[in-house]
């Protein structure tokens, strides 16, 4: 089931701030790792039940995706 992602001020402000705290040791890891985040939210435009029911809400609608030890919630 397709799915639209859109990402909240808050996610992206923080995938912003993030980014800038990689970028101080490395750009291009910085720059890495942004990309790896957008092409896993981008997947859940195709495969919308990707991941797990976060644990904490049970609620089916609502799924976890993991990309390295940080969270994505959709």
């Amino acid at each position: 089931m397709a799915r639209k992602v859109n990402w909240a001020y808050e996610a992206a402000t923080d995938l912003e701030a993030l980014a800038e705290y990689i970028a101080r040791d490395s750009a291009f890891y910085a720059s890495a790792f942004v990309q790896e985040i957008r092409d896993a939210s981008h997947s859940l435009n195709e495969f919308s039940e990707r991941g797990r029911i976060v644990p904490e809400l049970g609620n089916p609608n609502i799924r976890e995706l993991f990309v390295r030890e940080y969270r994505l919630i959709t």
